[in-house]
């Protein structure tokens, strides 16, 4: 099969999405599959991977993302003889695959990854509060309806697309993690690097230091925390825009010494931090398939988060974790205190959480959703053997 992934941002912007791209890909080349990404920008960068069809595009400001209206030449001639396309952003990319694949019969999937509504007021502040639900009331049931099949990482995110409208069937399938990393014996980054010693307890945040991961609410929780508790430290993993607003905040608070922040890791060494930690602690409410969190999972930590789509699907409440409900400080430093005070729990819930992040490997995950892919295909012949569809590829052949 050959299958198009569309895509506005690409390696080497790294997101929860490129990382779903790469582990598919990865998997459906594995078993014989020929897999294209199509994206925009950074022309120049060297992929370290086949069949990366880049587009030249206007960046938007330092996002990573890029703007273009049409893809070039050989993206537009190599999109068209695809066996089935995967929409990863629905706004550019999603559009094109409409105006390239659908009248050629070349069936479009669509995968919503992120909950844009969080993502407008948490970066666009001067619009007024609604805006970004009703931007998605009139975007998403319009263009679902359009495409061939419609995906969410989780049921939350379902719940939401059929809060906004959407009428289209919903398949759930997670997106994939790559856990084999955590599966032998890792070696922990040795603590006296982040100023902390031994006999104390570490709750670990990592990812993108962003105003939509609410991290200034972890902070809050984790100063009451350390008022009561005073063998307790945080690690924040990660680098973006609030880093330095969030250092500021630090400095200004009675826990400076106790936290610590590392700036941009090497992913390959995520695993190393992530076991060096003893809770891992996420207080973001835009998440639709938490990376980060199966990846803490993994590593056999239990997880703190905040009720919302995504984190709660993913973690078992008073299993493999505690989730509070939203905007409860009180009850998020509570239950913040009771991990790191009862050992015998916090040991309980880290062999669970192993067990739980096994759910995501991405090897499953992927052959769930190629399963549907060819559910797609079958669906779809019909408009793919129509007179239309076959004129127009025919006329392909000239171009």
């Amino acid at each position: 099969m050959r299958i198009g992934m569309l895509a506005d941002a690409y390696k080497p912007y790294i997101s929860g999405v490129t990382n779903v791209i790469d582990l598919s890909k990865r998997y459906l080349e594995e078993n014989g599959h020929e897999v294209y990404v199509f994206t925009f920008g950074d022309t120049d960068y060297q992929d370290d991977e086949p069949n990366v069809i880049r587009s030249p595009g206007l960046p938007l400001v330092d996002s990573g993302f890029y703007l273009n209206i049409r893809y070039n030449r050989e993206a537009r001639n190599l999109l068209r003889t695809m066996d089935l396309v995967h929409v990863h952003h629905p706004f550019i990319s999603g559009r094109l695959a409409l105006w390239y694949c659908k009248p050629r019969g070349i069936p479009i999937v669509f995968t919503n990854h992120t909950r844009y509504d969080l993502y407008a007021h948490a970066y666009l502040r001067v619009l007024p509060d609604g805006i970004g639900e009703t931007f998605l009331k009139a975007f998403f049931p319009g263009f679902c309806d359009s495409v061939d099949m419609v995906m969410a990482p989780s049921q939350g995110l379902k719940d939401v697309l059929q809060r906004v409208g959407v009428k289209s069937d919903i398949e759930v399938v997670p997106n994939g993690v790559d856990i084999s990393p955590f599966r032998g014996e890792l070696v922990p980054i040795d603590r006296s690097e982040f100023g902390f010693e031994e006999n104390e307890v570490i709750l670990v945040y990592v990812g993108r230091l962003g105003p939509e991961k609410n991290l200034p609410f972890l902070l809050r929780a984790f100063n009451g925390a350390a008022q009561a508790y005073n063998n307790l430290c945080l690690l924040i993993v990660g680098e973006g825009p609030e880093h330095e607003n969030l250092e500021d905040r630090v400095r200004h608070m009675p826990i400076a010494d106790r936290v610590h922040f590392t700036g941009m890791v090497d992913y390959k060494k995520i695993p190393n931090y992530l076991v060096a930690s003893d809770i891992f602690v996420t207080a973001s409410v835009t998440e639709v398939h938490p990376l980060s969190v199966i990846e803490a999972m993994a590593a056999g930590l239990p997880v703190l988060g905040i009720e919302s789509p995504g984190v709660a699907d993913t973690v078992n409440d008073g299993q493999d974790g505690f989730i509070v409900p939203e905007e409860d400080l009180a009850a998020f430093t509570a239950k913040m205190i009771r991990l790191a005070t009862e050992t015998e729990l916090r040991h309980k819930m880290s062999q669970q959480a192993r067990q739980t992040s096994e759910l995501y490997d991405y090897h499953r995950t992927t052959q769930l959703m190629f399963e549907l892919y060819q559910q797609a295909i079958q669906n779809t012949t019909e408009r793919r053997r129509s007179l239309r569809a076959r004129w127009i590829r025919f006329w392909d052949q000239w171009r």
